[in-house]
């Protein structure tokens, strides 16, 4: 189905023209050729890569364990297989609506029929002191992590400032590396976020075990160094010294453009439960996307998750095809940390009782969280089975008694939906 209403000018157009190309915008352009779209598609991205997925930067692919071409979403050709024209290595400076036009930071116009916007965001900076000195790094693209990469060998110490996802992985990564790692959180636990204390408490033990040394309820003052980084000076005047420093601490969602051209939001770009902004014919999806989202009771978020990527591009491509779709998917997401896969189901932000299932010794437990008597999460530290089993509950909000949910021996498919029987 190609647009009727696509704007025909002297600069460049085509009928859809998705900004971004990470898992979501990537994910868009396939359920929409998937969906029977047969007019022109282009994609345009700020890397001079094709798409490729994010998550094993922190993981695989720093460690050596993946090439590149073992991350790539699709193999090359596929895009001029079906038609996707990737623009790559340009950056959408601006847009507008009224005109249905986007200018490039080269000065390119490129007018669309329909825009879907899937940019992303880039790696929140230090705002301190030493911040652009050599040797600080974030983990957002391939090319951070190349260069990270290419300093390794002369690097003794590490410095990883948060202990969230990204900053643990690359923690455990290094100290496999024979690297001396200390990790610096501003909260009171690592996973604050994003996990229960049990959890977080746990994967600290963990990182404290493998070496890695673990500060908390600490802030950074300034990085230190001449052109090169040589230490961290933390908020107390303690010095730690380092080669290397390691920023995770969340990500800038990149909406300026949408927000400039009257969109509304503040932390990402709002809307609605088919992925349509404000602005008309645009569209927004991925990490940058402010939803209100069911299983977090309502409240308006932003999910940076692969789940959330490819959910939010299918619902935006139907949408365009003329399909009655919203937007309701349960969230997950994963990590791996040493021997330790993570996998979570559903968001426990909000709840109001944990409950253990499995031996945290042997490392192999989940941790089911509930509200109201509601199952709303459940955190699988290598339990795939509780993982895939537990989806049901907490699609459903199931309310089981605590005593069966703290049975291992019972598998959570044996729980809901109750019998009557």
């Amino acid at each position: 189905m190609t647009d009727p209403a696509a704007p025909q000018s002297s600069s460049t157009a085509y009928d859809i023209v998705i900004v971004g190309t990470g898992h979501a915008g990537a994910q868009a352009a396939i359920a929409l050729r998937q969906e029977g779209f047969d007019g022109t598609i282009a994609m345009i991205g700020e890397e001079a890569y094709p798409p490729y997925e994010r998550p094993p930067l922190s993981k695989e692919y720093l460690a050596g364990d993946k090439p590149f071409e073992r991350i790539l979403i699709r193999p090359e050709r596929f895009w001029d297989e079906r038609a996707i024209t990737l623009r790559l290595g340009e950056r959408v400076v601006a847009v507008d609506a009224e005109a249905r036009c986007l200018t490039t930071e080269a000065g390119a116009l490129i007018d669309y029929g329909t825009l879907i916007w899937a940019a992303g965001g880039h790696a929140r900076r230090l705002t301190c002191g030493g911040h652009d000195l050599a040797g600080v790094h974030g983990v957002r693209t391939c090319a951070d992590v190349d260069r990270l990469i290419a300093e390794l060998p002369a690097v003794r110490e590490v410095v990883v400032i948060g202990g969230g996802y990204i900053g643990l992985e690359a923690a455990a990564v290094l100290t496999k590396f024979g690297k001396a790692v200390t990790i610096v959180e501003a909260q009171d636990r690592v996973l604050a976020r994003v996990a229960g204390e049990a959890l977080s408490r746990f994967y600290e033990a963990e990182h404290r075990a493998h070496g890695v040394t673990v500060r908390l309820n600490e802030s950074v003052a300034c990085i230190e160094g001449e052109e090169t980084v040589s230490g961290v000076r933390m908020a107390d005047g303690a010095l730690l010294p380092c080669q290397m420093a390691i920023v995770g601490i969340g990500i800038v969602p990149a909406v300026g453009p949408l927000i400039a051209a009257g969109a509304a939001g503040d932390n990402g770009v709002a809307i609605d439960a088919q992925g349509r902004t404000g602005l008309p014919h645009v569209y927004a999806i991925g990490d940058c996307a402010a939803h209100a989202n069911d299983f977090a009771d309502g409240a308006v978020i932003r999910l940076e998750s692969v789940q959330n990527a490819h959910d939010q591009a299918a619902v935006a491509a139907r949408t365009i095809m003329g399909r009655d779709v919203a937007y309701h998917a349960v969230p997950w997401f994963w990590s791996n940390q040493y021997d330790l896969k993570l996998q979570t189901v559903g968001l426990s932000i909000g709840h109001d009782q944990a409950v253990l299932r499995g031996d945290v010794d042997a490392r192999s437990f989940s941790i089911v969280y509930l509200r109201h008597g509601r199952v709303i999460a459940i955190d699988c530290v290598n339990a795939m089975r509780d993982f895939v089993q537990g989806k049901p509950l907490v699609a459903d909000g199931a309310v089981l008694p605590v005593e069966a949910l703290a049975d291992a021996s019972r598998p959570l498919k044996t729980l809901w939906p109750l019998t009557t029987d």
